[in-house]
């Protein structure tokens, strides 16, 4: 049994983009890097544009603007002290996963931001992707130790995927 990501469609670029198989393979990344061999998880992702992305950051976060990335846990898994490994999440069976929550990630602002930074679009969108789900899984970077922690992992998960350091 492999991990399950439940995708949804706002936008149609993404499925022409091939959001499918790069949410795949990030989410097989991260779970190999964990060993947790991808069973018996269950990721959600929204695949939207800006407008629908800029609601939702204005609705959570209080941000009325577009980002790349959104992401909401289904339970609180960070650890107690900064730059702590946060605790892994068992994984579920077959007819009941393990959910570890909600992803969502907005067309026009990952292509704009790889332009900008001269990034290959698929490489960066997989590392929006790598980030969200590291987030599910308790990592964040709200201060400089999660956050080197944090990008530390997504820089060895990416390297595995044949992706440059994106930092």
């Amino acid at each position: 049994m492999e991990q399950s990501v439940e995708t949804v469609f706002e936008d149609d670029r993404w499925q022409a983009f091939g959001l499918e198989a790069l949410t795949g393979a990030a989410a097989h990344a991260v779970f190999q890097a964990f060993g947790l061999a991808g069973s018996g998880f269950m990721i959600s992702l929204l695949a939207c544009d800006d407008a629908r992305i800029a609601a939702l950051n204005t609705e959570f976060r209080g941000k009325p603007v577009p980002t790349n990335v959104l992401s909401w846990p289904s339970d609180e898994r960070a650890a107690e002290e900064p730059g702590g490994v946060p605790d892994l999440p068992e994984p579920g069976d077959q007819d009941d996963p393990e959910e570890l929550g909600d992803i969502a990630i907005a067309f026009e602002t990952c292509m704009a931001e790889a332009a900008l930074q001269g990034k290959d679009p698929r490489h960066h969108v997989t590392h929006l992707l790598v980030h969200g789900i590291l987030h599910l899984l308790g990592y964040d970077h709200i201060d400089d130790e999660d956050a080197a922690l944090m990008e530390n992992l997504e820089t060895r998960i990416l390297a595995g995927l044949g992706i440059p350091d994106p930092y």
